[in-house]
């Protein structure tokens, strides 16, 4: 395509219209995107966009498409976007409109929005999200889905209801790595797997309450920070990189790499949700704070009527030796010593002599091994010479054109599902949410898991987090 041509597609705005809009006191019927014309340019709002925004805010513009507003309760995290913009000259970074409340963002702008990344901190993706899927609007949604079990049916539902293109932002999901593990394990080249051990590159969590009150930084808007959630003073170690380690905001090492790296496991093995999960151990946690460390298990029963056996599913996450959520600071060149990882890694590099990375899985079948590295890439059976003498499995997975954003984008222009769209998310975010009621359960309490009536049926404390309280003007 020519510069020129380039130039021209960009200009060619696409009009959205939503009859009878008149703010999101009633949703209108959503409006419908069918087959547009590839080189359609979308009207993209991006509510968090710092971190996991950043990356989006790129691969937005490199698809050349329009940027109508940025959500962001720090107006300092403006400047990261901004940086990221300037590779762009195309794109008129003081044009965008800037909001800290994407409530007043969707109350003005709904009419010029397309589509919508919601890159904020897990306690928002379900009110962002459901915002917008109620206006019809595409939405792209980091991982994990939700903040609770609830919630994520609840996304779901909406996405079929308002028939709109949905994105887990699992990435690798639309890589080549995890559709090769699927295709070698579906051929049978490990046999039956009947355990999977998957780790974190990250930790997590801390010890005891919540910290003292702060002044609130300069820039930042604190009460459109807290959300939905109950609201507390400002205090440490919330904004903007550690909310993860709190209960009430994130989900902890689990939900932030459990959707990378046990998505090969889920999509593989048909897992689907399990009877039963149990905290095999801690190190540190509250009633605020998740553990610093974690082991989990999973127990999935026999699936696709008896062919694929009972499989155990183990989750190792954290650093031994950290005391807070920071073991880069703490540890230093310790970090790797430290690193809570599953035995059977170490079994193996010691055995064939070789590395196996910061995160991964591990498959464990009847006839062999197989590991994967972060986000499921790299699958090899060990040892290497077995993979080597392995057939290749044919292609049976379609496979994606460029990066995760732009297949969502794709995906909205042409009408058709996105690689990991909502009905899979949910399901995949479910069923480590119910490894994070383990966690909440404590240490040798199994948590006994009703799907069905999506419950608990054991240790009832932990329903709680089943399904999450909201504050007033922040419902779902």
């Amino acid at each position: 395509m020519s510069s020129m041509t380039k130039k021209i597609h960009r200009r060619r705005f696409l009009s959205t219209t939503v009859a009878g809009a008149a703010g999101l006191s009633c949703f209108p019927a959503p409006a419908v995107l069918a087959h547009a014309a590839p080189n359609t340019v979308l009207g993209v709002a991006v509510i968090g966009c710092a971190n996991q925004g950043t990356a989006s805010v790129n691969e937005i513009a490199k698809s050349g498409e329009r940027f109508v507003a940025f959500a962001d309760v720090d107006d300092r995290q403006y400047a990261k976007a901004q940086k990221t913009l300037a590779e762009y000259p195309e794109v008129n970074f003081d044009a965008i409109q800037k909001f800290a409340d994407y409530r007043k963002m969707f109350d003005k702008l709904h009419k010029q929005i397309d589509v919508v990344f919601v890159c904020a901190p897990d306690h928002h993706h379900a009110t962002a999200s459901m915002i917008a899927m109620k206006l019809g609007k595409g939405v792209y949604c980091e991982k994990p889905l939700a903040h609770s079990i609830h919630e994520c049916r609840v996304m779901a539902e909406a996405a079929k209801k308002y028939n709109v293109v949905t994105q887990l932002g699992n990435q690798g999901h639309s890589r080549e790595g995890i559709r090769r593990l699927c295709e070698y394990l579906w051929a049978g080249a490990i046999g039956n797997v009947t355990e999977v051990h998957a780790w974190a590159p990250t930790g997590r969590g801390g010890v005891g309450g919540r910290l003292p009150t702060k002044p609130v930084p300069p820039g930042l808007h604190w009460d459109e920070w807290i959300g939905p959630a109950e609201y507390r003073d400002y205090h440490d170690e919330l904004h903007p990189a550690l909310w993860r380690s709190w209960w009430e905001f994130g989900d902890g090492s689990l939900g932030d790499w459990g959707c990378h790296n046990l998505d090969g496991p889920f999509w593989a093995l048909q897992l689907g949700q399990p009877t039963s999960a149990e905290a095999i151990e801690q190190v540190g946690g509250s009633q605020e704070r998740f553990p610093l460390v974690n082991v989990v298990r999973w127990d999935f029963p026999a699936r696709d009527g008896g062919k694929l056996p009972p499989v155990k599913v183990f989750w190792y996450d954290g650093y031994r030796a950290a005391k807070t959520a920071n073991p880069k600071k703490e540890l230093g060149d310790e970090m790797e010593k430290s690193q809570n990882r599953p035995p059977i890694v170490a079994e193996l590099e010691k055995k064939y002599n070789r590395k196996f990375g910061d995160g991964g899985t591990v498959f464990v079948g009847d006839k062999g091994i197989l590991v994967a590295s972060n986000y499921c890439d790299s699958p090899r059976i060990v040892p290497e010479e077995q993979h080597r003498q392995t057939p290749v499995p044919d292609k049976k997975l379609p496979r994606i054109k460029g990066t995760h954003q732009a297949d969502f984008l794709r995906s909205f222009k042409e009408g058709k599902k996105a690689s990991s769209d909502f009905e899979y998310g949910a399901a995949l975010t479910e069923m480590i949410y119910v490894g994070l009621l383990a966690i909440r359960a404590g240490v040798g309490r199994k948590v006994e898991w009703d799907a069905a009536n999506m419950c608990c049926t054991n240790v009832p404390e932990v329903n709680q987090i089943v399904k999450r309280q909201y504050r007033k003007g922040w419902e779902l």
